[in-house]
């Protein structure tokens, strides 16, 4: 059995080893000029967005770190203080994650895979701290506290 699998396979093979089917000769002789020009191009044409477009971002994030600098400076106290450092915190990490981390141009489902465990981190968070204070407020009342 294995003497006829020997020379059936003699048959089937190409000089150099490969096994020559339909299917493999069409796409090595037909295909390979037009795969070997196309992949030139290919990499000439990579994802390039052009230094504008990070300048800009760049110009932002300066713009966005100063206000948080200016927050300080003008000595804001309280809730203001704390929702404009964490707004202008967002702002820069959204613009960092869709501009240099490419997230601008993924696909929906990805960005929403991606930002959704963090915006359910962060309205959980929202429950427990509203939680926490109602069950202060309980306790002073109850408690006299």
């Amino acid at each position: 059995m294995g003497l006829h699998l020997r020379i059936l396979l003699s048959v089937v093979t190409s000089p150099t080893g490969e096994l020559m089917t339909a299917t493999t000769e069409n796409t090595t002789h037909s295909h390979a000029p037009v795969a070997q020009a196309a992949q030139p191009a290919a990499q000439a044409h990579g994802q390039q967005h052009p230094i504008k477009l990070y300048l800009l971002v760049w110009g932002l994030l300066f713009f966005l770190s100063a206000c948080s600098y200016l927050v300080d400076y003008f000595d804001f106290q309280g809730y203001l203080r704390w929702f404009l450092i964490v707004l202008f915190m967002l702002l820069k990490a959204g613009l960092i994650v869709a501009v240099f981390m490419h997230m601008a141009w993924e696909r929906l489902a990805l960005v929403v895979a991606i930002l959704a465990p963090p915006m359910a981190v962060l309205v959980l968070m929202a429950m427990m701290a509203w939680e926490g204070d109602y069950t202060n407020y309980l306790r002073v009342i109850f408690f006299g506290a």
